[in-house]
């Protein structure tokens, strides 16, 4: 009798039951359904950095098991946030005008339309809704286009690149200028996204009567059924023949493609399903922030997304979880004044100043004394060795064929 795949592969089920746990703690402890002993704004931290977890998943599942280093997943994390803050600002906005009217007749849909133009574009100096808002008041056709804007953006520059077999470096420059590119063209006021000012207001929920205590912790729920659903899927796909393959392209691809292969498209799969994933990480992550503007999706933050999973551990997914939430809650502790200021007399250390020192100097160390990052601690602390082999790797990984088992 086959096992199924959760049998088979008891670390999902770890992984899975931990995050239960670790969510059912922090409601049991929270303002709206708990002791009240961890804050709302922790609640959101916490819910924010489960969405951190996940975008790291996908850059591990694209980087780390198919070696594409790419610097862009970052813009797709950001369409996904504006996608969903277009429906959160309209419908929210919606309901202003409607309270505040002054009219006793209601309004006309074409009044209607105008008030909320002139109440959400007036700080860009137009009244006119642009035309990529025509869908915003529908939640179903936003939250499809979560999905689809970036998975077809992907999709096209995914197909263009790898058709072209661009590899290496110069694929990681070209997803870094596709990033810088889309925000520059979303700071510009004409964009039909209000520039740098960005979508405001994202985490009041429209036609919701929950405190803000209480959302805080709906989207944790949300947040931490995403990456449970996230993980199991990206194991499930590592762990088979397609698992196999894209492990293969990263070790050698001239070799998979030899073998009949098609390699551009299994790249090309594997580089629009994690910009999905993605996406959805950021749709969950910006009503938890208020916010999101252009600065969002600068290019160094896909880089900060790839120092993440190096410190976490390449190739392994629960290292990219560990890492982007370690790196996530430290950067909370340093940047948000906990940490204390260490004076030197003739200097006063002060950690927002120094946290991405800190932050770039740990990926050093980790490249160049710990390639396995964190999560090769718990291969130590598991009991788990890498096999004893002979010969010269024949890819770049730990995990490759070495010559000696080759030619056996």
């Amino acid at each position: 009798m086959r096992q199924s795949f959760l049998t088979r592969h008891p670390s999902t089920l770890v992984f899975i039951a931990c995050l239960a746990v670790f969510t059912l703690v922090i409601t049991l402890l929270s303002n709206a359904y708990g002791a009240d002993v961890i804050s709302t704004s922790m609640v959101k931290t916490l819910g924010k950095t489960l969405c951190l977890c996940l975008i790291a998943l996908a850059m591990d599942l694209v980087w780390g098991y198919a070696g594409i280093l790419s610097l862009g997943h970052f813009a797709f994390f950001g369409l996904g946030g504006y996608m969903i803050g277009m429906w959160l600002m309209f419908a929210r906005t919606r309901d202003i005008v409607i309270a505040s009217a002054a009219s006793p007749l209601p309004m006309t849909p074409q009044e209607l339309s105008d008030a909320i133009a002139s109440q959400i574009f007036g700080v860009v100096g137009t009244s006119e809704l642009p035309a990529i808002w025509g869908l915003a008041g529908s939640l179903p056709a936003q939250l499809a286009l979560v999905v689809l804007v970036p998975g077809v953006l992907a999709l096209i520059f995914g197909w263009l690149a790898f058709r072209s077999r661009v590899t290496g470096v110069y694929l990681s420059i070209l997803t870094q200028a596709m990033t810088l590119a889309l925000a520059l063209y979303l700071f510009q006021n004409d964009s039909g996204l209000r520039g740098n000012n960005g979508l405001s207001g994202l985490q009041n929920i429209p036609g919701s009567t929950a405190s803000q205590d209480q959302l805080s912790v709906w989207f944790l729920w949300g947040s931490a059924l995403a990456l449970g659903i996230g993980y199991t899927l990206c194991a499930w796909a590592v762990s088979g023949k397609f698992g196999s393959v894209i492990r293969g392209i990263r070790d050698d691809e001239a070799r998979v493609r030899f073998l009949g292969y098609s390699v551009e498209s299994y790249k090309l799969f594997i580089f629009t399903l994690t910009a999905v994933i993605a996406a959805i990480a950021g749709a969950l992550y910006y009503p938890q922030a208020g916010i999101i503007n252009p600065a969002e999706m600068a290019p160094i933050a896909s880089i900060y997304l790839a120092v993440w999973v190096a410190i976490g551990g390449r190739g392994r997914l629960y290292g990219a979880v560990i890492g982007a939430a370690f790196v996530s809650l430290v950067s909370t502790w340093f940047t948000g004044g906990r940490a204390p200021d260490i004076p030197l007399g003739f200097y006063t250390v002060k950690w927002v100043d120094w946290w991405q020192i800190l932050l770039g100097l740990s990926f050093v160390l980790v490249t160049l004394f710990a390639p396995k990052g964190i999560g090769g601690l718990f291969d130590l602390l598991g009991g788990l060795r890498a096999p004893k082999r002979g010969g010269t790797p024949m890819g770049p990984s730990d995990g490759s064929f070495q010559e000696q088992e080759a030619t056996r």
